[in-house]
């Protein structure tokens, strides 16, 4: 069966976050000075190829593991839907 992932990493909360910090202090200079916070981090789209839904989880969850994020300072979750 086809499947198709959609995978959102972010960093750990207890992790900084330059990156998020730039963009904030930019969208206070640009005058949007309702944003609080942010945090910044990326989004992956999968197709997979699996006999059922269980052994598509667990090939996406070595798949980020192992390949798109970094375990000691990243989390990641996902959703994972039948794909025609």
């Amino acid at each position: 069966m086809s499947y198709k992932a959609q995978v959102h990493v972010s960093l750990k909360k207890s992790v900084l976050d330059p990156q998020g910090k730039t963009v904030l202090h930019a969208l206070g200079t640009l005058g949007f000075k309702e944003a609080r916070d942010i945090r910044v981090g990326k989004y992956f789209e999968v197709a997979l190829e699996a006999a059922d839904e269980k052994k598509a989880e667990e090939s996406l969850r070595k798949i980020c593991e192992r390949v798109l994020i970094n375990p000691v300072i990243e989390e990641y979750s996902f959703t994972l839907t039948k794909s025609a």
